[in-house]
């Protein structure tokens, strides 16, 4: 490992703005992330090759992920968490603002990523933040399907015909398996929390050009072997409730928490072998140590290392997600 300069406290980190043919202006009017219009993704904390995070304040500022953790190791991911992933940070997380509609897509499991890719599979989910009139999300097939029936539906250019569009608002949760064939439609704002991974394979792209009048790559045969025909349910069903964490997410990869707060609440995680991660998807707070404090207004997102154990969230409103590793 490299020279501990400094102990760790809660890091925020630089967002990586991504312009996208589908961006909007939200990530800039809503989110305050930027002044440019069109960007569609802000990757809040990413160890992604050629698009890792640094650190944004306080004395680690300018350091990338990357280096924190090859220099801190189990202090910042938790023991467990290191020795499983070693200095792979595990989790990617976004706000993302679809002006239009995204491409069809599907992402592969662990295995066929690795086979193919030699990285992470792509499990994720989303937390919907604010939505336009008659927005609604792409998830699965609105009719019982297999791959000879897709392949038809798809060639003859009537795979929209297929799709199934769920209709969405504020606060509606939804958890993406690797398989599930999906888009989010226009009008929403989310988070996103998934594997580290950027492998999507595009389905269909509503035959639109890029800036530049080029369509972009479609993934026909690479996403066949990837898709589960199978009825899959991505919506969360869960009950709202203040200064309590609502578990809206677990499994393997990741564990996800609701909490909407209109009281200051004390956090311990002495017990708990991960860092953990705060994103503020609505209101604001801000988050105390004894020798830290950071604003959380809508939009931040905040890792907590693994060796802070105890620390105070204070806020009169806002609704925050907590993930960490279980």
């Amino acid at each position: 490992m490299s020279k501990k300069q400094h102990p760790l406290y809660p890091l925020q980190f630089e967002p990586i703005l991504k312009e996208k043919v589908w961006g909007g202006d939200q990530l800039a009017s809503v989110l305050q992330k930027t002044d440019a219009p069109g960007m569609g993704e802000s990757w809040e904390l990413s160890a992604v090759p050629g698009d890792v995070s640094t650190v944004r304040h306080g004395p680690l500022a300018g350091t990338s992920l990357q280096n924190l953790i090859t220099t801190y190791g189990a202090e910042l991911l938790g023991e467990k968490v290191y020795q499983t992933f070693g200095n792979q940070f595990p989790l990617l997380f976004k706000f993302i603002d679809a002006a239009k509609d995204l491409s069809v897509q599907v992402h592969p499991d662990d295995a066929l990523a690795k086979k193919r890719h030699d990285c992470f599979g792509k499990t994720e989910m989303w937390y919907v933040m604010h939505t336009q009139a008659e927005a609604r999300l792409i998830l699965g097939f609105n009719r019982a399907m297999n791959q000879e029936t897709y392949e038809q539906a798809l060639h003859a250019g009537r795979i929209t015909e297929v799709l199934q569009n769920e209709p969405v608002s504020t606060g509606d949760t939804f958890f993406i398996a690797p398989g599930t064939v999906h888009a989010i439609g226009s009008g929403v704002l989310l988070a996103e929390i998934q594997q580290t991974s950027d492998i999507t394979y595009r389905i269909y792209d509503w035959d639109r050009p890029d800036a530049q009048g080029n369509f972009r790559e479609l993934h026909t045969e690479q996403a066949l072997d990837a898709i589960n025909f199978a009825a899959s349910e991505a919506r969360v069903s869960y009950r709202e409730a203040f200064n309590t964490p609502v578990t809206l997410v677990s499994n393997a990869y990741f564990e996800t928490r609701k909490w909407k707060l209109n009281a200051h609440q004390q956090m311990t995680h002495e017990a708990r072998d991960s860092f953990t991660v705060w994103m503020c998807v609505a209101g604001s707070a801000s988050l105390k140590t004894a020798t830290v404090t950071l604003p959380m207004p809508m939009g931040t997102t905040l890792l907590v290392p693994a060796c802070v154990s105890t620390y105070q969230i204070e806020s009169n409103e806002a609704t925050l997600l907590e993930v960490f590793i279980p």
